[in-house]
């Protein structure tokens, strides 16, 4: 499988080179998306070996992928593996994801972090279960952690699956509309990491994102 890294990115400066770096054992390029940054992500990317997008001003999580996925098509990658720039994802866990979407009938694979959440604060436990029931149901198919931006995704997704959404929510949209046209998921154990960084998810307006989408897909 010829595999393409993409790691949107917004103000990762500290911790973009190591990721990039991590991933380039596993893949065959890896391309971060810097998503209107204000730091040296796009250079210390640049500078660890990985192709870079960036524009001004920051457009959202969702358009960050949209353009990654648009890049993979473009540039005949087989899928893409999607991971955050801030380390919060064990780039030397690739491999499980590569070993599980072997199957043809795997389109999509997760990294599940809820079949150990002792180092989850509770109140993301909440939410992530109750987002994925909701999501698990609006695609047909069950999964524990449809919140988790560490992901494989087949060609045949990004070619049959486009999102509109422009931010977080993206990343459920993606699993609703893949399930609904028959495509598979399939979800492995990652680590739960938290290196105690402030989060890029806004409480209130993701939260209202998501319970739109959750309405438009009823």
């Amino acid at each position: 499988m010829k595999l393409l890294a993409l790691i949107p990115c917004f103000n990762e400066e500290d911790t973009i080179a190591d990721v990039v770096r991590g991933c380039s054992r596993f893949v065959d390029s890896a391309l971060v998306v810097d998503d209107g940054s204000h730091d040296a992500t796009a250079e210390r990317a640049k500078a660890a070996g990985a192709r870079v997008i960036e524009y001004r001003p920051n457009r959202g999580k969702g358009v960050a992928l949209n353009l990654g996925y648009d890049y993979a098509v473009a540039h005949g990658y087989d899928g893409v593996l999607t991971l955050d720039g801030d380390m919060q994802h064990d780039p030397a866990e690739i491999p499980k994801f590569i070993e599980a979407a072997k199957p043809d009938d795997v389109h999509i694979v997760l990294g599940c972090r809820m079949m150990d959440v002792s180092t989850m604060p509770k109140l993301r436990q909440f939410t992530n279960r109750t987002s994925s029931r909701l999501v698990s149901w609006l695609a047909g198919q069950p999964m524990l952690d449809t919140q988790t931006g560490y992901r494989l995704i087949k060609r045949a997704v990004l070619e049959n699956v486009r999102c509109i959404t422009r931010n977080y929510d993206a990343e459920s949209e993606i699993l609703i509309r893949a399930g609904r046209k028959g495509f598979r998921t399939v979800e492995v154990p990652i680590a739960t990491i938290y290196r105690g960084s402030k989060s890029s998810i806004n409480p209130l307006w993701d939260t209202l994102r998501f319970a739109r989408l959750i309405v438009r897909s009823w």
